[in-house]
């Protein structure tokens, strides 16, 4: 009987192993305090953006580094984010947006179209942002590397998308900890010490 530990030949071929994307795009662990996955690309999308996010029913707060026009599937046609975002809004839901980058001009058209946006959500520059966060009702969490774009979290092909990877958690105490980095950057904490305040605190107009 061959022993299962024995070198192969010099010259044998070395097998290596393939993954198909399929096998990758989720990956979960489960605790008595609830479900932590990983995700990847596309299934970061249908997650977080198209299954999460409408249901919000108390918060929504979104941390990104670039913020640009990002459309989501409604029936046969595609409607922007902000357009479920003002939704939400109109139900009572507190938003907060903390953002990097000044959006570009096409999010800006499209955030002009709903006046429920200026008057009520609550928005944050601040240019030392590289996290990317969504937190609804504080039972849910992402945390990753996709931020609020079409290539990151929007609605894009395969050939179009980047990409991205992080968690998706119902975990308390994940969500907490995720929650606590997100508050502490929106109330100020880091500012005594920050050499970039002057970039700060710009609302989208």
């Amino acid at each position: 009987m061959p022993d299962s530990g024995a070198t192969p030949p010099r010259n044998a071929p070395v097998k290596l192993s393939v993954f198909a994307p399929a096998a990758v795009t989720s990956v979960s662990a489960a605790t008595a305090a609830g479900t932590t996955e990983y995700l990847t690309d596309a299934a970061i999308y249908r997650r977080v953006i198209q299954d999460e996010l409408p249901t919000a029913k108390r918060l929504l707060w979104i941390g990104t580094a670039d913020l640009k026009d990002l459309h989501v599937p409604r029936g046969r046609r595609a409607i922007p984010l902000l357009h479920v975002i003002s939704e939400l809004i109109d139900r009572g839901v507190e938003v907060r947006l903390l953002h990097a980058k000044e959006p570009g001009p096409i999010y800006k058209r499209d955030f002009a179209r709903f006046p429920n946006l200026k008057r009520a959500m609550e928005t944050m520059l601040c240019p030392r942002v590289h996290f990317k966060i969504v937190v609804v009702d504080g039972r849910f969490a992402y945390s990753g590397s996709a931020n609020l774009t079409g290539a990151g979290l929007g609605a894009k092909s395969d050939r179009k998308r980047n990409f991205e990877a992080g968690i998706v958690t119902t975990d308390r105490a994940l969500v907490k900890r995720i929650m606590r980095q997100f508050d502490e950057v929106w109330m100020g904490k880091p500012c005594a010490t920050c050499g970039r305040t002057e970039y700060c605190s710009a609302r989208i107009t």
